[in-house]
């Protein structure tokens, strides 16, 4: 698959992030000519930087500005286009919601607006979440034809960049120009994640200083999966809507059932392989931290991924422990070695798409 993006010029919203970075870093090692347009990397330390990514066509730039964002569609020319800026955390987004929907949505409309007068855009990914969905604690997971209404300002933010994709779709995109889909991800965890309000990155800090983790709701269900698996799925939609643009579409990037595991869980699995490899580092534990009058968040979330497995072939392929151990791994070299990311994630980057 990675073939086909050698010597395609590929722009990447938002690719200073963890998500973002790591598809850079895929994509360079691909040979596609990558141009990067975000913020500066929202964390310090940050993937990014550490794995020494600024040899690409590097640009600060927020999506709320049209203008500064036309100009890069104008002078770089992108074939192919993932868009991954956002305001992706929930907790902030009740701290802040008016910049989370100028962001999230009015960002994804310029960016949408950019695509319909490009002329060299054929093929458009839209990164949105699991969350659009109106979560109805079902058993069940959510599959593409379920109403959008996120209940939070995050959630619903991103139910409305759906949205706006929806109309771009119908009313720009339908008989011809360039193939524009959405991919719907879960939760995801992997290696150089340094984010505020994220359960691994805490994990993290937190062990590697011999404190106790903290879990505020150790049973809500989310589902988990490597940052790689979504990023295939993108990668995927991609390639072949550029071949048969009726392929474009929305599509749940989700793991498979067994990978569905309460936050309890996951901090267990994760001082289970933290304490087998530790080394010289201290040992993890946990313990359940309940918040008074916390900001609401969803107990019980999982998707159908389904559409994407018949339609496109895609499967995830690590699943929670496998990605467990190698999330772990990555994290006790970085904090021996700093200088072992960029190894770290080529290494994984060639065992995933062998």
């Amino acid at each position: 698959m990675l073939e086909s993006f050698k010597g395609k010029r590929v722009l990447i919203t938002g690719h200073t992030g963890f998500k973002g970075a790591w598809l850079t870093r895929i994509l360079l090692n691909a040979g596609a000519v990558v141009c990067g347009y975000s913020l500066e990397p929202p964390t310090e330390p940050d993937l990014f930087s550490v794995a020494g990514l600024e040899s690409i066509q590097d640009i600060r730039g927020d999506v709320r500005d049209l203008e500064h964002l036309k100009k890069i569609f104008d002078d770089f020319r992108p074939e192919i286009v993932f868009h991954l800026a956002a305001q992706p955390i929930v907790r902030e987004s009740y701290r802040n919601p008016i910049y989370t929907y100028e962001t999230n949505v009015m960002g994804t409309v310029n960016v949408l607006e950019c695509i319909r007068l490009s002329r060299s855009v054929r093929s458009a990914v839209i990164i949105t979440t699991d969350k659009v969905y109106k979560n109805n604690e079902w058993l069940w997971g959510y599959r593409e034809i379920e109403p959008l209404d996120g209940f939070d300002p995050y959630s619903n933010s991103k139910s409305c960049a759906d949205l706006a994709v929806h109309c771009y779709r119908n009313s720009f995109f339908k008989e011809d120009g360039p193939a524009v889909s959405v991919a719907r991800a879960g939760n995801v965890i992997g290696g150089g994640d340094f984010a505020i309000d994220r359960i691994i990155p805490d994990c993290v800090r937190a062990a590697s200083k011999g404190l106790t983790i903290e879990v505020r709701n150790p049973f809500s269900t989310r589902p988990y999966q490597h940052v790689l698996e979504p990023l295939s799925a993108y990668l995927l939609i991609a390639e072949k809507q550029w071949s048969d643009r009726s392929l474009s579409d929305d599509y749940n990037v989700g793991p498979d059932e067994a990978d569905c595991l309460t936050t309890g869980d996951l901090v267990t699995l994760f001082c289970d392989k933290w304490n087998e490899s530790r080394g010289l580092l201290p040992e993890a534990s946990w313990k359940s931290r309940t918040e008074q009058n916390a900001p609401h968040e969803a107990d019980f979330l999982k998707l159908d991924s389904t559409k994407i497995k018949s339609v496109l072939g895609w499967q995830p392929k690590w699943h929670i422990y496998e990605c467990m151990e190698k999330t772990v791994h990555f994290y006790q070299e970085y904090l021996m070695d700093k200088e072992s990311v960029a190894y770290e994630m080529d290494r994984e980057i060639s065992e995933f798409f062998k």
